[in-house]
């Protein structure tokens, strides 16, 4: 048995599991790399199918998602939001920055079953595809204790933060399954937004925090009952991002110029821009992602990483 003949089996034993890759010949007797993906110079999403909820907002991580995915060669992007005050603006921004992408805007709550189930069947209906879904809706719920948040109030929270994560697991996964002339194997990426809130104690209020671990519970539940489908589901935990629902907190410092005290608490001192957080889930609605499944990520500059505290003020 030849010293090649092992990794090379180890190799295709592991490619079986994938969406079948073309051999990709061998070099002085040992297989060349199997990529699963182009290389980062070009367009990392060519022709994907991508929904994207919570796209309104200007400051906001949808519509920066968007541009990423129009800019990396999406086929089309289906932009969402319940309000609909700037995403025509928004469709025509991207259309004449990326003409070659098709962009869709659909005005409806993300919590509403019929909508959710409509939007995917509109996109697989047209492009025979769905790629990605990325459910980015939310509100930031009662910023305040427990004992002072009512159960409507808890329950709306959860309503707009998990149902709609939920919505988009229960009909992206099937869509994604399906294949077509120019998709001829299963295989997608479902994003939800939960929060380092979602991670970490006291990094938010309870109804808001209790939202954002269940869409992490929620995605890590996908990626197993999703076993073997190729489809992959992963949380995104942005920290303090300075968007159109945190807008405020970043006004009021500007305002007392108070600005150096964002992020304190944050290895990197700062907050950071809605294009901070879409790279990550350009990162993992692309194939080179192929193996990122079932997880949490924090884009929060370190804070999630220890148990931080201000100097001065231990005692």
């Amino acid at each position: 048995m030849s010293s090649t003949s092992v990794p090379r089996r180890r190799l295709e034993a592991i490619t079986s599991h994938l969406a079948p890759l073309a051999d990709a010949g061998t070099f002085e007797n040992i297989p060349r790399i199997r990529r699963v993906a182009g290389e980062s110079t070009t367009p990392r999403c060519k022709e994907k199918v991508v929904i994207i909820t919570g796209c309104n907002s200007p400051l906001g991580i949808g519509r920066a998602t968007a541009h990423l995915f129009a800019a990396h060669g999406a086929r089309a992007v289906f932009l969402c939001d319940f309000s609909d005050e700037y995403l025509a603006t928004h469709v025509r921004e991207i259309n004449e920055l990326y003409p070659a992408c098709e962009v869709h805007a659909r005005q409806f709550d993300a919590s509403d079953e019929e909508r959710v189930e409509a939007v995917v069947k509109e996109a697989v209906e047209k492009y025979g595809r769905l790629d990605v879904f990325f459910a980015n809706a939310g509100i930031v719920g009662t910023p305040t204790i427990f004992e002072n948040i009512d159960s409507d109030g808890f329950m709306n929270t959860m309503k707009v933060n998990v149902l709609s994560v939920f919505l988009a697991l229960k009909y992206a996964a099937p869509a994604m399954k399906l294949t077509s002339k120019s998709k001829p194997y299963s295989g997608g990426s479902i994003l939800g937004t939960a929060s380092v809130a979602g991670i970490r104690s006291n990094a938010g209020s309870s109804d808001y925090s209790a939202s954002k671990a269940a869409v992490v519970s929620l995605m890590q539940t996908g990626a197993y009952q999703l076993s073997r489908s190729n489809i992959r589901c992963n949380a995104i935990c942005p920290g303090l991002i300075e968007t159109g629902m945190t807008a405020p907190v970043f006004d009021a410092a500007r305002e007392r110029g108070t600005t150096y005290k964002i992020g304190q608490i944050n290895p990197m001192g700062r907050g950071a821009v809605a294009d901070e957080v879409a790279r990550v889930a350009l990162f993992l609605g692309s194939d080179e992602a192929s193996y990122v499944n079932g997880q949490a990520w924090a884009v929060c500059g370190g804070l999630s990483a220890g148990h931080p505290y201000v100097l001065g003020k231990l005692a």
